[in-house]
């Protein structure tokens, strides 16, 4: 079989099409790039959707923990306390835990046990709560100047907030949101290791590496390809990211504009 063979058999394996069974020997760098970048469409679909979802939810969640209220800032605070306290590793199995118990006392919600959803909501979860904090940080940095020049012009309400408040909020927590947007996309291999099942071999990066390393008894092939491919999504991100950035603070001088700076952490 050739390399293009390989390609055409295994490009979207992990979404249930081409070849139904993996290779079992003669394993080539081909099978594994193209089986692993399979994969690597479901460490996609969990990060992208659960960053975009995540994005709206945090900023609730940060307007409600600046709030006067109680009410409103104290579930705000938990909500924080909880998915940023405790470890995601963690989370993963306490969700799977409790969607179980679910599907057995209601007799439906089963969808929730598939990694495609549990793990989805785990992750839309844990990010909230991470990004949430940074716009709160930046909700709490917007100059004061700002909001009094806005009084000035009549502004008030949801108005002020929506054209002055808001938009310098997201310009002063981007840099910082982007490393969270990173980080999650790097979060999204622990779906591996989470107790949320891959229904029929349909799974991850880290599934298919995982595989090649146990048959080959070489970890050092399949591990720097997934690797190779996160670098990648890395380098698309702070691309993306780096393009809002720029709109963000289009109408500062040059040298005033924030930029973006990845900083890695070996613990989150």
């Amino acid at each position: 079989m050739s390399c293009w063979d390989t390609v055409q058999s295994y490009a979207f394996r992990s979404l249930g099409y081409g070849e139904r069974l993996l290779p079992r020997d003669d394993f080539t760098i081909c099978q594994q790039v193209t089986l692993i970048g399979s994969g690597m469409i479901w460490n996609i679909y969990f990060g992208l959707l659960a960053l975009i979802a995540g994005f709206f939810l945090a900023n609730l969640v940060a307007v409600a923990k600046a709030a006067q209220n109680p009410w409103f800032r104290k579930p705000a605070d938990w909500f924080i306390l909880i998915f940023r306290g405790s470890p995601l590793f963690i989370q993963f199995f306490l969700a799977y835990f409790l969607f179980l118990n679910l599907k057995q006392s209601t007799g439906g919600f089963s969808w929730l046990t598939s990694a495609w959803a549990g793990a989805l909501v785990v992750l839309f979860l844990n990010t909230a709560a991470y990004s949430a904090e940074i716009f709160y940080g930046a909700l709490r940095s917007v100059p004061k100047g700002e909001v009094e020049a806005a009084d000035a012009y009549g502004m008030a309400g949801w108005t002020r907030f929506r054209r002055v408040v808001w938009p310098t909020m997201l310009r002063l927590a981007w840099p910082a949101y982007t490393n969270e947007a990173i980080f999650l996309f790097h979060a999204t291999t622990l779906v591996f290791f989470s107790g949320f099942p891959a229904f029929q071999q349909k799974g991850d990066a880290l599934y298919y590496a995982s595989y090649f390393a146990d048959k080959t008894f070489n970890p050092f092939v399949p591990y720097p390809i997934v690797a190779g491919y996160f670098i990648l999504l890395t380098l698309v991100v702070i691309t993306a990211f780096g393009l809002v950035n720029r709109y963000l603070n289009r109408h500062l001088p040059q040298d005033q504009r924030r930029k973006i700076r990845y900083r890695p952490q070996i613990i989150r």
